[in-house]
């Protein structure tokens, strides 16, 4: 089984990786595409996801899971082949229907690469909350070292999958990483398909699903419900064309999803999971394009990168200590507790020594932000950026190399030196020795989820879950985009932190709901 993950975790690491950067070398080096893409990725699964839940639970798993692997690296591998043409025959096809034929061009890789991963949740959802739990044979401390060794795997191939299509794509061109992308879909897809069969026949417990007449999944209840609610809303629902009752059907599962989410006794662990996605305390190009503009070089950049995988693993380790010790539940309040305790130290780094922090900033609007080439002002370190002070977060990207999510930046100022690099070795600490307990708080929830949900509505819980993570993923953005310069960070690091800390609040507000119900029950039975 892991080596069926390991290799579906290198070709997604992989193209999510390269994507980005194609996006941006097709638009002459902007973030143009980049962020349509980014929104499309996000405003689907924040839609689809409920519905790509509910399609997990109502069909045999075998099915699911080729049918999502399929979809998945077809779709990877039909956009890698339209690339290397758009590649290829850029000038020419930009003379076509004046350009238009560029738009399209664009548009159809966006569009395949948002199917791919809408294919890749659904995978997701199917092996990692479905297919783990029963083979493991719903044994908690199997389960819980299953879910540590696939999050170990994830952070080994975050680094190593990047890497590899990035040496392809430097050392020869865009269309040969396209058809080094290609031919590794090609070749997972079968392999991957092969131990997919394979785990299914070895487990026979895989091939059974709750029948309806024992545990019926509750969407189906409402839709039961619904359709014994009166020979009036039939008859009105049969009038509508067939289109608009297949739309309303698709909304009803939608609506009942998040409802059947909502109900769920981990509802409050799983929105404070939710919360911890809105932040710019990760290493994604928002922290690095930061640490740039603070005199931080991209070698040291991606050596801290390293520092953070192997702290992320730590964390996986220990996970693992603290359940065998202290429990699921307990595990997960230590776990809060060390990434909060970790996360002072980002809030320490705004006021401490060399931070650019400048509220006066906010008063002088957004209007010169865009190209960051507004001029003049002082900093409050001594280090000058090129394009004057008022230079965004992620500047032109003509002079960025993408490695891995952290942004490389060449030609960066030589010979200016920051005031003190107190703030942002501050940062970097917190940020890095964070993801110990950050790490550590994801699988605990993670393995709430796959305990506590039933069988039959483990699909679309988990889909509205990976909704809304999206959507708080989103907000991150949007708090960017409204304070972009590194003047502002310290504020976003200050909302970050509240962001986590009301994740966190909410984790605890179920573990005492949880303890008390254990306490309850185990006190029943003296009772009688």
């Amino acid at each position: 089984m892991c080596d069926v993950r390991c290799l579906m975790f290198d070709g997604d690491r992989m193209w999510h990786f390269a994507i980005s950067v194609f996006l941006i070398e097709l638009y002459g080096r902007n973030l143009l595409l980049t962020a349509i893409f980014g929104l499309v990725v996000a405003g689907s699964v924040l839609l689809l996801g409920a519905l790509i839940g509910d399609w997990v639970d109502r069909n045999p798993r075998n099915k699911v899971a080729h049918a999502s692997l399929f979809i998945q690296n077809i779709s990877v591998t039909v956009c890698s082949i339209v690339l290397m043409l758009v590649f290829s025959y850029k000038k020419w096809i930009e003379q076509i229907w004046d350009g238009w034929l560029t738009v399209v061009c664009y548009t159809v890789v966006i569009i395949l690469a948002d199917v791919a991963n809408l294919a890749s949740t659904a995978l997701t959802i199917a092996i990692q909350r479905d297919w783990i739990v029963v083979i493991t044979g719903y044994n908690r401390g199997h389960l819980a070292g299953m879910n540590a060794t696939m999050r170990r795997i994830d952070q080994v191939t975050n680094i190593l999958a990047p890497l590899a299509v990035g040496q392809v794509m430097t050392l020869a061109s865009n269309v040969v990483g396209c058809g080094f992308i290609l031919g590794w879909n090609l070749v997972s897809l079968i392999v991957e398909f092969i131990f997919l069969s394979r785990v299914y026949r070895i487990v026979p417990a895989l091939s059974v699903k709750p029948p309806a007449t024992e545990e019926q999944n509750y969407l189906e209840k409402k839709r039961e419900r619904k359709n014994t609610g009166g020979a009036c809303l039939r008859e009105r629902t049969s009038m509508l064309p067939p289109c608009l009752r297949r739309l309303r059907g698709l909304l009803s599962t939608c609506r009942e999803g998040w409802r059947a989410y909502y109900r769920q006794p981990v509802f409050l662990a799983g929105l404070g999971l939710a919360f911890l996605y809105t932040t710019v305390l990760g290493f994604d190009c928002i922290t690095t394009g930061y640490a740039y503009t603070q005199g931080i070089s991209g070698s040291l950049l991606s050596l801290l990168m390293g520092v953070s995988a192997v702290a992320g693993l730590l964390g996986t380790v220990l996970f693992t200590k603290l359940r065998k010790a202290y429990g699921l539940v307990n595990t997960g309040m230590i776990s809060s507790c060390l990434h909060l305790a970790c996360l002072l130290l980002c809030v320490c780094s705004v006021f401490a020594p060399g931070s650019p922090m400048d509220l006066s900033m906010l008063t002088q609007g957004n209007g010169s932000d865009v190209g960051g080439m507004a001029g003049g002002g002082h900093q409050r370190h001594g280090y000058t950026l090129q394009g004057g002070n008022n230079q965004p977060l992620l500047p032109d990207r003509s002079s960025i190399h993408w490695t891995n999510n952290t942004v490389l930046f060449e030609n960066a100022p030589a010979g200016s030196v920051p005031e003190s690099y107190m703030s942002i070795t501050l940062l970097f600490l917190g940020v890095i020795t964070a993801r110990i307990g950050l790490w550590s708080f994801d699988l605990t929830v993670t393995q709430l989820l796959q305990e506590t949900i039933c069988e039959s509505e483990r699909g679309v819980v988990n889909g509205v879950q990976s909704s809304m993570n999206y959507l708080m993923d989103l907000l991150h953005f949007l708090m960017v985009i409204s304070a972009p310069q590194p003047q502002h960070f310290g504020i976003l690091v200050i909302v970050s932190v509240l962001f986590i800390t009301a994740g966190h609040t909410m984790y605890f507000l179920y573990a005492r709901k949880a303890k008390r119900k254990q306490r309850l029950n185990t006190s029943a039975p003296n009772l009688r």
